[in-house]
């Protein structure tokens, strides 16, 4: 998938510029220490425009999610290390930038009446049909913004639009047509099912033993945490009834029932206790942290776990990326507070032959078949005798014998973007070798008009704004001061 993204990286880079336009207030998903040039608090200077770290932090986030929200859960941090997607996100910024300061230029603002009705299309900020403050205050500190951070967020992709409408292309009837026959190209093809079930291959011991020699770097143990760690219970108390009446007073929007309507005084009055002693309970957890910390008093429990073992929940992440011999300060967790130590850090260590044989068996003959599919598939396409399925194109309800309906759909996907008559197409654990007979336009139709008219609409606008940009970067200045990768 790598591959394919980096060959497609400049359709992937149009396709999220027109989408993170109106993309605002998403959660940042970090991505560790990077090297600013300055003091201040900005990555960069574009006219008169500053990029703030916060500004860049969030279109990172924006960018990740996109490509999140394209590939899946195939997609990850390792990936996006792999992409560059830092550098990316820099890019992006600038980019913004350059329009912005030409939008300063032309004298285009935005109003707070233009931010009022933005904010009118957020549903996470209505409540009972209206918009409601307190709400939207929860909602963004929730997501780790203040009101002036996001507003001047939503302030600038308002801009955005408003200088994108100036050059709005909308494309010709006669344009639409001639796409809408062009992207439904029809193919009459013969096709072939080449599959690793039906292939055999033998357990040979010496054999497995070697492959595991050759690759035994990669059969490690996993990363395993020696933990100390203590609980301190949660302690039953009494209070009186004014204690329990303010501390509602002071909470009540927490004590919410299902249809999340504010419980009254008595329906919240059992989680109130349970609330106040919890509270109480944390100062007496506190006391008991500062015993440990002090080395007043020795944990008795203690747990080696690799990270996927490890039991407390969120808490996890904090555990792991603290120091070695740090403590963490009390946490609740199953109605209990707990406090950890992170004594020791163990690394990954080669596994021997017998702790890796079920993996290595597994995967020496998954190699054999898949070197044994190649060389089949390499012989059977030389001497290609298919069975006809007629004429198809990417969207097509086929019925290919050997294939289920996903990879068909999967298949025929990738068979529209090959550029050879007869080749074979890969689906991991199957291969389907196809020659094409004959090509064919599809009939005009004009339901499809709509996603012909977007598609032509954004490959349009997507090149008339890269080429804004080219001109906008001789026209202002742009001063960096982050250490980046080219």
């Amino acid at each position: 998938m790598i591959t394919w993204m980096q060959r497609h990286k400049k359709w992937l880079v149009s396709t999220i510029w027109v989408s993170t336009i109106a993309f605002v207030g998403a959660g940042f998903v970090g991505w560790g220490n990077y090297n600013y040039g300055k003091k201040g608090g900005a990555v960069a200077v574009v006219g008169d425009r500053e990029i703030s770290i916060n500004e860049f932090q969030r279109e990172y986030s924006s960018l990740y999610g996109q490509y999140a929200q394209i590939f899946g859960k195939e997609f990850n941090k390792q990936m996006a290390e792999k992409l560059n997607l830092k550098d990316l996100a820099y890019k992006m910024a600038i980019q913004k930038n350059l329009i912005l300061s030409y939008g300063d230029e032309l004298g285009l603002t935005v109003t707070n009446e233009d931010i009022a009705k933005e904010l009118l299309k957020y549903k996470a900020f209505i409540k009972n049909g209206k918009f409601d403050k307190s709400t939207y205050e929860k909602v963004l500190s929730r997501n780790g913004t203040t009101i002036k951070e996001f507003e001047n967020s939503l302030k600038r992709n308002l801009l955005l639009e408003k200088i994108e409408k100036l050059f709005k292309i909308t494309p010709s009837q006669s344009e639409v047509h001639a796409l809408n026959q062009l992207l439904f190209l029809k193919d009459n093809i013969d096709v072939k099912v080449l599959s690793m079930s039906n292939i055999e291959v033998a357990k040979d011991e010496a054999a497995i033993k070697k492959y595991w020699d050759k690759n035994k770097a990669n059969y490690l143990s996993d990363t395993k945490y020696d933990i100390s760690y203590a609980f301190v219970d949660i302690k039953n108390k009494q209070y009186s009834l004014d204690e329990l009446k303010k501390y509602y007073e002071n909470f009540k929007s927490d004590f919410r029932k299902e249809n999340d309507k504010i419980k009254s005084f008595e329906e919240a009055k059992d989680d109130v206790i349970k609330a106040l002693e919890v509270k109480d309970t944390k100062t007496d957890a506190l006391k008991e942290y500062l015993k440990y910390k002090k080395k007043e008093k020795q944990f008795k429990e203690k747990i080696v776990v690799a990270k996927n073992k490890l039991p407390y929940g969120k808490n996890n992440s904090t555990i792991l990326k603290s120091k070695v011999g740090s403590l963490q300060k009390p946490f609740l967790y199953n109605n209990k507070y707990v406090i950890v130590k992170l004594n020791e850090i163990i690394s990954p260590k080669v596994l021997s032959f017998e702790e890796a044989k079920a993996s290595v068996t597994e995967d020496y003959i998954n190699n054999q078949k898949n070197m044994k599919l190649k060389a089949l598939s390499k012989k059977e396409l030389a001497n290609f005798n298919g069975k006809n399925i007629g004429w198809v194109d990417r969207n097509s309800d086929a019925n290919i014998d050997g294939l289920d309906s996903r990879e068909t759909s999967q298949f025929l996907n990738k068979l529209f973007s090959e550029d050879t008559k007869k080749g074979e197409v890969n689906l991991g654990s199957k291969v389907v070798l196809y020659k094409i007979n004959d090509s064919k336009f599809a009939k005009y139709d004009e339901k499809r008009d709509k996603t012909v008219r977007e598609t032509l609409s954004n490959l349009q606008n997507s090149e008339l704004m890269d080429n804004l940009i080219k001109r906008l970067e001789n026209r202002y200045e742009i001063q960096s001061s982050l250490d980046k990768k080219e």
